[in-house]
């Protein structure tokens, strides 16, 4: 671009105007020949800003145009994968991603979470949860008899979404707290930018607006999720009128039924073929741990009855039949309430297993082979001795698993299943490929928009606008169907940033991982470091834009 250069006048900052010369008496005799050559001297002047004006168009236009045969060269590596893509490592997606240091053979005591961090389920799961809640809403809740016709769609929802009770929008929110423009939905259907911006005024949720929003997290969100957006759109189509924050109480109202009421526990263990998935590696994990001398406590808010079937299905192929699954914990806490456990102050009750009693004694102490029901963390901590820094607690709940422990001073470590089958997505070549090209055409778009940041946008700055944007739109949209049609990736945004997600794992968990058997990989002694080169989520790796450069 051309640099506009200042004139320096040696008779002064400015030079005078002709009217101020007229009146200073200059003009007069000799001071003719004055005004004349200032007269000149604008001229010229003019004549040269002219020049460098058109100078400095020109110096656009070359840089647009330089812009446009990056880009046009790059479109043509665009056709096929690049050899060089194949050479970059792939991520484990059974590793232990680390967000704070964690030492652990300074780690003496393992807590596990029971659902969906020691159990593993099917698919299935969630349909069981959609149906049991929808029935109670229609049967309980008076909702139209139409609801039964729902169906629960595995395809629409991701953990880690919003739901909106004063707007009634389900919404995916980055790391800064701002809607994904294309994750956002009233109901089933996708807002536009326009009706977001309608709605909201800005992408971003402000303090205000944050207090509506109620966040989905768990592993059981998903039939909830799905279960809300049907509802909405349901009301909408039959042109009913109601109020959003009502749905989301009484579908989680439902949901919750499902739980206490047990009907999802009889369910399970009535057919667990087909929701839980044995796993013998977990057996060997907590047995290692045992052998290394590893203090283990088991704390859940499921009754004991439906942990105790689990655990037996999942490990009766490798448990010997003398062997319990109980043996393997020091402690066992069922229906514990968390996350009110760790801030209240409620006693330990032991639970008579034959009887399905329990009993009134005080508990000042974990005798062997007991099951406790209820508790509080003071007195948890009071009983076992054990101290915050030789603790790490496993849950899938960032905010009922972790949240808690992780004030109370205990290591945590986040089980989140889905991260397995995200990085084998981001492993493929067909994604980074996906994602190079996007990282390019970002790079094109700051070079292009640099252009005019002094200058009048030309129809050439326009037309390449508009076929950036366009090529940039196509990788984003293609990336994000790899994952999740509606909401793309759990932990990443559609441009590849972090989650809001992915932010409440930054803070709630020192290390995550997809199972807890995944630390097999590691010995006990080991010592787990932040990679030094982080710039988002410990498991994501950036495919640089110059993969088409080369």
């Amino acid at each position: 671009m051309a640099c506009f250069r200042r004139r320096i006048f040696p008779f002064g900052s400015f030079p005078l105007q002709s009217t101020q010369l007229a009146h200073s008496g200059l003009v007069e005799g000799v001071g003719g020949n004055i005004l004349r050559t200032f007269s000149s001297v604008v001229a010229t002047e003019q004549k040269v800003l002219k020049l460098e004006e058109e100078e400095g168009k020109q110096s656009l236009e070359d840089e647009i145009a330089k812009i446009r045969h990056v880009f046009n060269a790059a479109k043509q590596r665009f056709q096929k994968v690049p050899d060089t893509l194949r050479e970059i490592p792939k991520t484990d997606p059974k590793g232990i991603y680390v967000n704070k240091d964690l030492r652990l053979d300074n780690i003496q005591v393992f807590g596990f979470d029971y659902d969906y961090t020691l159990a593993h389920y099917s698919a299935n799961l969630q349909s069981l949860i959609y149906e049991l809640a929808k029935e109670y809403l229609v049967n309980e809740l008076r909702y139209p008899d139409s609801c039964l016709e729902f169906k629960y769609d595995n395809s629409f929802p991701i953990r880690g979404l919003y739901y909106d009770m004063s707007k009634g929008c389900l919404m995916k929110l980055d790391f800064f707290g701002s809607i994904e423009p294309d994750a956002c939905y009233f109901g089933r259907r996708k807002l536009s930018r326009p009706e977001i911006n309608d709605l909201y005024g800005t992408r971003h949720i402000g303090r205000d607006q944050a207090q509506e929003l109620v966040g989905l997290m768990d592993f059981f969100c998903f039939s909830e999720a799905c279960l809300i957006a049907d509802i909405v759109q349901h009301f909408v189509d039959a042109k009913l009128e109601f109020d959003p924050s009502y749905v989301y109480q009484d579908v989680n109202r439902a949901i919750q039924h499902v739980h206490r009421s047990g009907l999802a526990h009889k369910g399970i263990l009535s057919d667990p073929e087909k929701y839980l998935v044995k796993n013998g590696q977990l057996l060997r994990f907590l047995r290692m741990l045992k052998e290394n001398g590893k203090k283990l406590f088991l704390l859940t808010n499921s009754p004991y009855y439906f942990v105790d079937g689990g655990m037996r299905f999942m490990l009766e192929d490798s448990l010997g039949h003398q062997d319990c699954w109980r043996e393997l914990f020091d402690v066992v806490i069922a229906k514990a309430n968390k996350p009110e456990f760790y801030t209240s102050e409620r006693p330990f009750r032991c639970y008579d297993v034959e009887k399905d009693t329990l009993a009134f004694s005080k508990v000042d102490a974990f005798l062997p082979n007991k099951i406790y029901y209820h508790g509080c963390l003071k007195t948890f901590l009071q009983i076992t001795k054990w101290n915050g820094p030789e603790v790490i607690y496993f849950g899938d709940h960032l905010f009922s698993d972790l949240r808690g422990p992780s004030k109370a001073g205990w290591h945590t470590a986040a089980i989140i299943h889905e991260l397995e089958n995200e990085i084998q997505i981001q492993n493929e070549d067909s994604y980074r490929f996906e994602q190079a090209k996007f990282h390019i055409i970002q790079e094109l778009l700051v070079k292009l928009h640099a252009t005019v940041s002094n200058g009048e946008a030309s129809e050439e700055y326009m037309s390449l606008l508009w076929e950036l944007n366009e090529e940039r739109q196509k990788a984003c949209y293609t990336m994000k169907r790899m994952f999740n049609k509606s909401f793309g990736a759990t932990f990443l945004t559609d441009t590849g940033q972090e989650s809001a997600f992915a932010y409440h794992i930054h803070q709630y968990a020192d290390v995550y991982t997809s199972k807890p058997e995944n630390f097999l990989c590691h010995p006990p002694h080991a010592w787990l470091h932040v990679p030094y080169d982080i710039k988002i989520m410990p498991h994501h790796v950036k495919v640089s834009s110059n993969l088409f450069k080369t």
